[in-house]
């Protein structure tokens, strides 16, 4: 499984970035249909923590206390994809994204076990 981010970057207070990141074809149609995919995040000397997580085929969501009415996950079956619409940013929100995919459940806390990991990338809020 192949996962590809790209998106971060930095932005002041209050504003808005858009992460995507693309799955490989092959990784779609032997994987994807019965997993989600999601973002976790890791600010620097923490542990990974889960932000939000999509299913593929039926458009379940969950998102994480802090995030919920700023972000929002979509997917994109056409470009293999998942995008993570991140407004009203916070300094606190400065921290490395990573795009996973795995097993997921709502009832799990978190929802979705991360097996596969991209690579992360920054977003930097500044104040």
């Amino acid at each position: 499984v192949q996962l590809q981010a790209s998106g971060g970057g930095l932005v002041q207070a209050g504003g808005s970035l858009r992460l995507s990141c693309a799955a490989s074809a092959r990784t779609y149609s032997s994987y994807l249909g019965a997993h989600g995919l999601g973002w976790f995040r890791q600010a620097p000397g923490k542990e990974r923590e889960f932000v939000t997580f999509i299913t593929w085929g039926g458009g379940i969501t969950k998102y994480v206390d802090d995030v919920k009415g700023r972000f929002t996950i979509s997917r994109d079956s056409a470009r293999n994809s998942i995008d993570l619409q991140m407004n009203n940013l916070k300094p606190e929100d400065t921290v490395v994204y990573y795009c996973v995919a795995g097993q997921w459940s709502i009832q799990w806390d978190p929802p979705l076990r991360a097996t596969f990991w991209g690579q992360g990338t920054q977003v930097t809020v500044s104040s």
